[in-house]
């Protein structure tokens, strides 16, 4: 490093200094770079003439040394980056006076300028040059190879650098920062038409990959690209894609289309993948980790490689390998900062591709599911053909009491009763009311039956049982014809009652959240787990080819009826029944309004309650057959939870429950409460209550003698 004791630099302008500042004027940073490097070459008799400018910080240009772009009149192809270390001491130094020679280069240094020029190197002066603003450091401008019969650059040299761009630096400093406006606006345009690009391919996360890469190859002019999923069960990178084809369909791929797998932390993309840092490599063979016979196995020559990480905030999701930069002799730092801000556009990309597939593969999977099911369902056309053969029944051939409250459904045999729905619908005068195909009623008759499983009580014998005594309120009390309920409300009853418990699975809603089971996971966030998903199935059903009953509904009514049913089956879950308990005291108390939709609304919601639980209104036999089997099923969900390692409550616990008191229990809180509101409403009810208070007391009488085990007293014959 030289310094210049005679040099001088004082304001000396000329006339030609006023004419080069009137040429740089409005010009690209290109042509000012080439009529700046024409003009030193005259004066101080330089054969090349280059500027080699700085980046936006020290710490980056430390790093990354200097940027050419033209020598002397030739713009190059590309950027290239040279020197580092000889450059970081120009950048501390205050002094005008400084410069350095061949002889201050290392050698390496001389190399790098003796191929950016393709000339041997002679003698040269490299002087730094500040920015008048902030005294930032700005450029060298480098003076090679004084021409044959001219002294060595000295302090003449320097002072004519310097003269120079006392004229012209403000303008070049402002044709920089232009271009470089310039530059991060169509970055940014490029980047938003990117993400656009990308984002509109998140159904397809292989095509999303695929043009991940045709986007990074397309924006940073790479020859080639690989893209490499981090798979961090197996600590190994995945190659998903090569040169923007999928890994099974190229020459990278394996024989059997199997994806490529390599260790997580060998070679240069493992080891962006642990690091979490870009990596930019001008000399791929001159870099320790680059493995080399990938390239003899190939037949490709890897000059450079460009790496860099797509993340997920600080998480990193694969590795993005760029390989031979076509434009320029290697990757540029504005590559550089292009990848890293296309990263994350990848990251957000891949992130929600990888998502979508995981919901779209849920759904297939769900598809898959219900498709079984409904295999497992599917009544044939025989079964069918055999409903509609047996004779029409009347409901005095069913049996004499079938239209009485004290018939007992479950005394039924379970194979005749399918032809008893049918008969109740056609008795109501449904199927003509709404133009009900017959076929098609008795299809969904046999799809809902079969949608039931077999838990010892909810079971298809219990929702015939409640279809049953839903028939006996419409029918009795004369519902529709005395204006209490409209056609289509009646038959929304009908059918809820029907379905409102398809495929339970003999648990409650507090089991399927506690054992965080699928359906808690589909509808937890809704309240009225199983109630919903009875719904959700009964959905299904009618949509079943052949099943739809409401398929000759006007639209209007089409909706209207799925919207009862919804809520109607929701109506069977007790928490909901006991928040809306007061609203069903003062209606009773008040009167039914026959003009009021929520009366309506009120009333179907007791009488569901009411004939789900109409067990209790039956014999004391029959109801404490049902009470069996409610407890077989209460005590069989007991010992799931205590196999789960949580302690049941006391009515699902075979060696605690006492069934006596918690029968009076469900009595006192429940059952009586409902059957006297309906009583209130209508006084011809009265005899359900009188049934239920007998079978209280037989309860208390139990109670009273509670001396054997919870089933025993469920199974001993008392009179």
């Amino acid at each position: 490093m030289d310094h210049c004791k005679d040099f001088d630099t004082g304001d000396r302008t000329s006339p030609d200094a006023f004419t080069l500042a009137a040429r740089v004027q409005f010009q690209s940073v290109s042509n000012i770079q080439i009529i700046l490097n024409e003009h030193l070459g005259a004066v101080t008799k330089a054969q090349s003439v280059f500027h080699a400018f700085a980046t936006s910080t020290q710490e980056e240009h430390l790093n990354h040394g200097l940027t050419v772009s033209v020598v002397g009149k030739t713009r190059l192809p590309g950027p290239v980056q040279i020197w580092s270390q000889e450059y970081s001491r120009l950048m501390r130094e205050d002094d005008d006076t400084v410069w350095i020679d061949k002889g201050g280069l290392d050698p390496n240094s001389q190399r790098s300028l003796e191929g950016l020029l393709d000339q041997a190197l002679s003698d040269c002066m490299l002087v730094p040059i500040k920015r008048p603003d902030n005294h930032q450091f700005f450029l060298v401008v480098a003076l090679v190879n004084k021409q044959e019969g001219h002294d060595a650059f000295g302090s003449l040299d320097l002072q004519a650098v310097h003269q120079c761009f006392q004229q012209v630096l403000g303008t070049l400093v402002g044709a920089v920062e232009l271009e470089e406006e310039r530059r991060l606006r169509d970055q940014c345009q490029s980047l938003l038409a990117v993400a656009k690009n990308l984002f509109s391919h998140l159904d397809d996360v292989e095509l999303l990959l695929k043009e991940i890469m045709s986007q990074a190859r397309h924006l940073t002019k790479a020859e080639r690209c690989s893209l490499f999923l981090l798979d961090k069960q197996h600590k190994c990178l995945v190659a998903k894609v090569f040169d923007g084809t999928s890994s099974g369909s190229g020459q990278w791929g394996t024989t059997d289309g199997r994806q490529l797998g390599i260790p997580a932390d060998q070679g240069i993309a493992g080891h962006v993948a642990i690091t979490g840092q870009l990596l930019n490599i001008s000399d791929a063979y001159a870099h320790p980790l680059f493995y080399q016979d990938v390239d003899k196995t190939t037949g490709f020559k890897t000059r450079n490689i460009l790496c860099f990480p797509i993340k997920d905030g600080d998480d990193v999701l694969g590795v993005a390998e760029l390989c031979n930069k076509t434009s320029a002799p290697c990757f540029t730092r504005a590559d550089e900062e292009l990848a890293m801000s296309f990263s994350i556009y990848c990251g957000i990309s891949l992130v929600h591709g990888l998502m979508y597939k995981k919901v779209r593969d849920a759904q297939h999977r769900s598809h898959l599911s219900n498709e079984l099911m409904m295999y497992h369902m599917k009544v044939s056309n025989e079964e069918t053909l055999k409903l509609l053969q047996e004779e029409s029944m009347n409901m005095q051939k069913i049996d004499i009491n079938f239209c009485e409250f004290r018939f007992v459904p479950r005394s039924m045999e379970e194979l005749k009763t399918s032809a008893a729905v049918v008969a109740v619908f056609q008795d109501l005068g449904l199927k003509e009311r709404w133009s009900i195909n017959q076929e098609t009623l008795s299809r969904f008759v046999l799809m809902v039956r079969k949608g039931y499983r077999d838990p010892p009580y909810h079971n298809w014998m219990h929702a015939f049982s409640v279809f049953h005594f839903s028939y006996l309120l419409i029918k009795r009390l004369r519902l529709v014809q005395q204006d209490y309920f409209t056609d289509l409300e009646a038959l929304a009853l009908l059918v809820s009652s029907l379905c409102h418990d398809v495929d339970h699975r003999g648990t409650t809603n507090s089991f399927q959240l506690a054992s965080n089971s699928v359906l808690a996971a589909l509808y937890s966030s809704e309240g009225s787990v199983m109630e919903r998903h009875h719904f959700a199935q009964s959905m299904c059903i009618l949509n079943t080819e052949g099943c739809n009953i409401f398929e000759n509904l006007s639209s209007k009514d089409y909706t209207r009826c799925l919207d009862l049913m919804q809520d109607i089956i929701l109506a069977t879950d007790l928490a909901h029944h006991l928040r809306i308990f007061r609203k069903l005291k003062d209606l009773a108390t008040s009167g039914f309004d026959k003009s009021r939709a929520e009366h309506h609304q009120l009333l179907l919601f007791l009488m569901m309650t009411a004939a789900d639980l109409s067990d209790q209104t039956k014999d004391w036999k029959s109801s404490r057959n049902a009470a069996l089997l409610v407890y077989r099923e209460f005590f069989s969900q007991g010992d799931l939870e205590k196999a789960m390692g949580n302690r049941p409550v006391e009515m699902m616990d075979r060696d605690k429950a006492c069934i006596p008191t918690l029968q009076i229990q469900f009595i006192d809180d429940v059952a009586l409460p409902v059957y006297s509101l309906l009583a209130q409403l209508f006084p011809e009810l009265s005899i359900l209550v009188d049934t239920v208070n007998s079978n209280r007391e037989r309860w208390v009488t139990l109670e009273d003698g509670h001396v054997v085990s919870p089933m025993e007293i469920l199974t001993n014959d008392i009179d």
